[in-house]
């Protein structure tokens, strides 16, 4: 059985969570804090974690980070009432896979869940991309431009890989959140302009082009 852990301190919520995953078939682990979340975690067979933001004890950006500076790699879904940009940004670049704010459709946060145990993509079979001076590593994770190698967060890095895997293509901004991180947010947010700047701060502001009123494309040249 695949076991969810959800780390949430609104019993409300938390019933309500476990009582429909468990009507899918889902095994659920609870936690109604920080730092139990982290003990269960690392002690339970955890397929996914949906983590709120807001608990009682460590703030759950706090359990998120630790968690990931311990090597887990467990698929980790927000769920908060905090919908500012600032806080998404900053909960994925702290290494969630997903961001679901409060109030949210349960038949959504199942979508999300789905999405989020999908085996992982085994790759293709190059491993090493290069779009013009850009060349990307995807099993050593690591980025070049004209030589000089860059280090990105893991949310660029997955961006950037959402790029260079469609090359010439023009992407928009809602397939440039489902390519990258599997998300689908509302089309009113500014999450991937946020990501495009730092790419762009990083690899050059001449490397990816806007196409107004449409989205994104990878540029091949060196730019003007």
């Amino acid at each position: 059985m695949v076991n969810v852990l959800v780390v949430e301190d609104e019993e409300l919520i938390a019933s309500f969570l476990e009582k429909g995953l468990r009507a899918h078939g889902y095994g659920v682990v609870r936690a109604r804090n920080g730092r139990e979340g982290l003990e269960r975690a690392a002690a339970s067979d955890i397929s996914l974690v949906i983590l709120d933001l807001g608990l009682p004890d460590l703030d759950g950006l706090e359990v998120l980070q630790r968690l990931r500076e311990r090597g887990a790699d467990v698929p980790i879904l927000v769920l908060s009432a905090r919908s500012q940009v600032a806080d998404r940004v900053a909960g994925l670049d702290l290494g969630a896979d997903d961001y679901l704010g409060k109030p949210f459709a349960f038949e959504e946060l199942l979508a999300r869940v789905r999405a989020n145990l999908r085996p992982r993509g085994q790759g293709s079979a190059s491993t090493r991309l290069h779009v013009g001076g850009i060349h990307v590593d995807l099993l050593l994770r690591e980025v070049t431009v004209d030589g000089r190698l860059v280090s990105l967060s893991a949310r660029e890095f997955s961006l950037l890989k959402a790029f260079v895997t469609h090359p010439r293509q023009v992407l928009s901004r809602q397939e440039l959140l489902s390519m990258a991180w599997g998300m689908h947010f509302d089309t009113r947010t500014n999450l991937v302009d946020v990501y495009v700047r730092y790419l762009r701060r990083k690899l050059g502001e001449h490397i990816i082009e806007t196409v107004r009123r449409v989205g994104y494309r990878l540029r091949e040249d060196k730019g003007e």
